[in-house]
């Protein structure tokens, strides 16, 4: 509780979780607005994936950006030197810290969201089970990109070593490994699509995206072909807590192999 009332004092004070919920705020009621012409039975779907569509872009760099800054601000202040002298290892902080950032991030935006399904009560006819979906698509992606952005604080010297690095990041789940699996595709076959389905699913985005779009049902796996359904060969569900599973391990091995305790200006 100490490390989640510390980092919601500090978060109050700064500025960094308030501008991202006023921009998550701001685009849901602008697609909420751009749907009012929409269906009262089926509006409600079109939306969610229009909101998703919108929201991807903001939420993995502003969750990079919150979990990068909280580390390296307890380098500045000096307080992580502190902690360790403690006889408190790497390992206990990063894990504390990791969870009071949970907290402090997703607790907020669960009751933005909460709020936000109220006033979509008034424009659609709701379907709570996609909503729950919705919820867990975004909270999962907010998870995992704000559990790399510790990793980025713990190993990054300066402020701009963690710029460079969460946008790299970034734009690296958004273009390049596509980019980069797009290379292989021509050599693809029966027996290798299994791998190459793997590596795709490795990018978050693309699993959180399969998870939400199956979930509410806009898309099916009815009528696929044999190599279609070999590139399917879990449910989506399972490909995303693969994911999950992968990048929260990953990223914490990096933090704690290559943290470094002390930041410049």
């Amino acid at each position: 509780m100490h490390y989640i009332w510390k980092e919601w004092k500090e978060n109050i004070r700064g500025k960094g979780l308030w501008l991202s919920l006023s921009i998550i705020g701001l685009i849901s009621v602008s697609i909420l607005f751009r749907s009012t012409a929409l269906s009262f039975d089926k509006g409600f779907y079109i939306l969610l994936i229009n909101l998703f569509d919108a929201i991807i872009y903001f939420i993995p760099i502003l969750c990079l950006f919150i979990g990068a800054f909280s580390i390296f601000q307890e380098k500045e202040q000096k307080t992580l030197i502190m902690l360790l002298t403690k006889k408190d290892s790497f390992a206990s902080f990063l894990l504390r810290k990791s969870l009071a950032l949970y907290a402090v991030v997703l607790v907020p935006l669960l009751v933005w969201f909460f709020i936000y399904l109220l006033l979509l009560k008034f424009q659609f006819q709701l379907d709570l089970k996609s909503y729950v979906i919705f919820l867990l698509s975004i909270m999962s992606m907010a998870l995992v990109f704000m559990q790399m952005g510790t990793a980025i604080g713990s190993f990054s010297r300066s402020r701009m070593q963690i710029i460079g690095s969460a946008i790299f990041v970034w734009f690296y789940f958004f273009f390049l490994h596509d980019f980069i699996l797009l290379s292989f595709l021509p050599k693809v076959s029966y027996e290798s699509v299994k791998l190459f389905s793997i590596c795709y699913f490795l990018n978050p985005l693309a699993a959180v995206r399969m998870f939400l779009e199956t979930g509410i049902g806009v898309y099916s796996f009815g009528h696929m072909s044999r190599l279609l359904q070999a590139f399917m060969w879990t449910k989506p569900v399972f490909f995303l807590l693969g994911n999950l599973v992968v990048w929260l391990a990953a990223s914490i091995g990096i933090a704690i192999a290559f943290n470094r305790k002390e930041g410049v200006e």
